[in-house]
């Protein structure tokens, strides 16, 4: 059975958990190569990209993702997610070069100039997105088949191609669920959301 996953050795696991549950499936934590299997979409979360780079590479896990993307399956990376996907990381070099985007890391400043802002993502949702920055990436270019999604405060946010998303901010801390959607979609899988949801800003806890 086709399963949307979540890599699960650093960063923000639990909060994307929450928000896959919501759309109506089970994700699978990956910590070791033999997760990824009949897994149609994996999640990138942010955390600290130089100590997910380091246990993306003793797992074998990196060769083991670049090797599934090219057999179909789907990657979102979110914030530190977004610079592991990247095919170039400006001041150090990239990790899985999924995506061709340039991207830099803490563009938008500090942990203290983080921010928070509504924005509408045509091809997500008509309607406006809570969008979370902290210690946000920005993407400076995308060239090949690579698309721009977003750009705010002139800088690029979120940029896909036909197997990759990557974002610079943080959806799942936000109770909006549509980009988590949109990639369950971009997996080949359906939404089955239910209706009478509360957002929870703790329920993540309760992994």
């Amino acid at each position: 059975m086709s399963r949307i996953a979540i890599l699960d050795l650093q960063g923000g696991v639990a909060e994307h958990a929450a928000h896959i549950r919501d759309c109506g499936h089970e994700p699978v934590f990956v910590k070791k190569q033999e997760h990824l299997e009949n897994v149609s979409g994996l999640i990138l979360p942010g955390g600290e990209s130089s100590t997910l780079r380091k246990l993306l590479k003793e797992t074998g896990l990196d060769k083991e993702i670049i090797q599934k993307v090219k057999t179909g399956m789907k990657v979102w990376g979110t914030c530190a997610g977004a610079i592991l996907a990247a095919s170039k990381v400006v001041g150090e070099e990239p990790c899985l070069s999924i995506i061709d985007i340039e991207i830099e890391r803490n563009l938008f400043g500090s942990q203290l100039s983080s921010f928070t802002e509504f924005k509408v993502i045509s091809k997500v949702s008509s309607q406006p997105v809570k969008l979370v920055f902290i210690r946000a990436p920005g993407i400076k270019s995308v060239w090949g088949d690579t698309k721009i999604l977003l750009e705010t405060k002139g800088v690029i946010v979120a940029a896909e191609n036909e197997s990759v998303l990557a974002t610079s901010f943080h959806p799942e801390l936000s109770p909006n669920r549509e980009i988590h959607k949109y990639f369950i979609k971009k997996s080949g899988l359906q939404v089955k959301e239910s209706t009478d949801i509360q957002w929870d800003q703790n329920r993540w806890m309760k992994r």
